[in-house]
């Protein structure tokens, strides 16, 4: 039997197909009775958490393993397989192993150390247990995914980073700042009802926010979570659920936005967050990016990069930040598409010298029509993360923050660009989380993960011998056995002392010749490849299959009972 491991997470499917895939509580428990009920599996374990679906499973056949788990997973989240397939990924054996125990440690995390996995992995772990559908393998494999998880956070300094995605979200809103003092007595709006906006809501809840609104496209599923947030003993928050077409007006109520739906499109746009905010202030909203045009005045860049003769950007707010190219597609996030196509002439009337920016016409040429492509069709470049130097303008207060959690994103990133609001996405958690001084710590813990997983499998394999080992010195010893007995009848007269003393010259000469094979067999099984050795085994002494099937199956047993609950 082989671990096998079918699976998607926010690494390899967007949000969308996660939510729309999550399981259950009572689709995770027909999940795993139908895995052990189909042919390949005997064993399997649910991972599900808002990032990931895993279906864990011992399986005596790869391919067949694969295509079981994958129909089984489709099935039971509701996506059709073939949906569902291009975003699953498949792990085997040890990289099986190394990808559990790396997912325990947080290194497969949005947010790489965060602790809240282990938690999960437990509960996977108890929900398969009382099941049973977790034999030994599973048992063996999530309770040491458990000990390595807490020995990374122990021994290297992975906690540093080791929050919650919303957490980690909130810390970035608050800017450094405590985020229960920043957000005591405000009004939260979340946008989605789904695992990730829960958790969202319940972590708003405990930071103490005075009031949370829930807008979900199914209104019974904010209801619910809203019931869930004020029926809480651990927090005093009033909550209330809201269609979504409330939306824009909870917005110019909200102090603090969190958005994490399944939508395709945006949630929010530039302009409603725009609307919204000028409603709450009573202010006029400012593009900075605008505000840095009109208000840069600088002189020309270097001789080489161009004119300013009917160029529509401002060279010297482009060119003042490092790397872009008056050419480039970061130089003309967010125009328009008669923007755009000015640009464009700009640029064919040659008043550029190409080589002072590293492209030639032709890069040029193909980088402008995919431009003018997209321009046609959504009207504008889409944003890019600081395509301004807007730095140079004083930025006020927030009167919003906006956190977006969902992949692909709910709110315009063109929102960075407007006074009174901070906005968090994706993005810059990932930008944010990369820049954290802990590179160290991640390749330190990843050594661990690999000097764990090597020492599992080594276990592993020393282990799928033992029964074969013990099966061959209980055969040794009946054949002993069944010598003395044999020497008893054809000695009758030997007292009970020599009967003795042959007993143990007999037993002594078998364990000599069996303990050094039976010990470096051990030592080789437990290499890479070493599985073989068992049947080699079985065969040279022709070993009942049954019998070393018989001593697994006690082992087994004797695990089961002694394991604690």
């Amino acid at each position: 039997m082989s671990l096998l491991v079918v699976g998607l997470s926010h690494r390899s499917a967007p949000v969308s197909v996660l939510e729309r895939a999550a399981l259950s509580a009572d689709a995770q428990v027909k999940l795993l009775q139908d895995t052990v009920a189909a042919e390949p599996a005997t064993e399997a374990a649910v991972l599900a958490t808002c990032n990931r679906i895993e279906l864990y499973a011992d399986v005596d056949k790869f391919h067949a393993g694969v295509a079981e788990l994958s129909t089984l997973l489709a099935q039971h989240s509701g996506v059709g397989l073939e949906e569902l397939t291009p975003y699953l990924y498949v792990h085997y054996e040890d990289r099986a192993v190394h990808h559990l125990f790396s997912v325990a440690c947080g290194l497969d995390s949005m947010v790489v150390g965060e602790g809240q996995i282990l938690g999960q992995i437990k509960d996977s772990l108890a929900r398969a247990q009382e099941l049973h559908t977790a034999g030994k393998l599973l048992n063996d494999l999530f309770q040491q995914s458990l000990r390595v998880g807490k020995r990374a956070h122990s021994e290297t300094g992975i906690d540093r980073a080791g929050q919650s995605l919303v957490t980690f979200g909130l810390e970035q809103l608050a800017a450094g700042g405590d985020v229960q003092e920043w957000a005591a007595g405000r009004k939260a709006l979340v946008i989605g009802a789904g695992s990730m906006s829960s958790l969202a809501a319940a972590t708003l809840a405990r930071a103490g926010v005075a009031e949370i609104v829930v807008a979900n496209r199914t209104f019974e599923r904010a209801e619910r979570l809203a019931q869930i947030l004020s029926e809480g003993d651990e927090t005093a928050v009033t909550a209330r659920a809201v269609r979504m077409d409330a939306v824009p007006g909870e917005l110019t109520r909200a102090d603090v936005v969190v958005s994490c739906t399944g939508a395709t499109g945006l949630v929010l746009t530039a302009e409603s967050v725009a609307q919204a905010v000028e409603g709450r202030t009573g202010e006029p909203v400012a593009d900075l990016a605008d505000s840095a045009r009109t208000t840069v005045k600088a002189p020309l860049p270097a001789a080489g990069v161009g004119t300013e003769e009917n160029c529509p950007l401002d060279l010297a707010a482009v060119q003042g930040a490092t790397g872009f190219s008056v050419l480039g597609e970061a130089a003309v996030a967010g125009m328009d598409a008669a923007t755009l196509e000015q640009h464009a002439a700009w640029v064919d009337n040659g008043t550029v010298d190409r080589r002072s920016v590293g492209r030639g016409p032709e890069a040029d040429a193909k980088l402008i029509s995919a431009l003018a492509a997209t321009a046609a069709t959504v009207g504008r470049i889409p944003e890019h993360r600081k395509p301004e130097p807007v730095a140079v303008i004083p930025r006020p207060a927030p009167a919003v923050f906006l956190l977006d959690l969902a992949m692909p994103r709910d709110i315009d990133a063109a929102v960075h660009r407007l006074t009174g609001v901070r906005l968090v996405d994706i993005e810059s958690l990932a930008e944010a989380s990369a820049d954290a001084p802990m590179a160290a710590d991640v390749d330190q813990v990843r050594r661990i993960v690999s000097d764990e997983v090597a020492a599992f499998g080594a276990a592993q394999r020393a282990a799928h011998i033992t029964p074969t080992v013990v099966a061959l010195r209980t055969m040794a010893a009946d054949v002993v056995a069944g010598e003395i007995a044999r020497l008893d009848g054809r000695l009758p007269d030997l007292d009970e002392r020599q009967r003795g003393e042959i007993r143990q010259a007999v037993h002594r000469v078998v364990d000599k010749l069996l303990h050094a094979p039976t010990v470096r067999v051990k030592q080789l099984a437990a290499e890479p490849g070493g599985t073989g050795y068992a049947d080699a085994l079985r065969t040279l002494f022709d070993l009942d299959p049954e019998t070393v099937a018989a001593v697994s199956r006690a082992e087994d047993s004797t695990d089961k009972k002694d394991r604690p609950a």
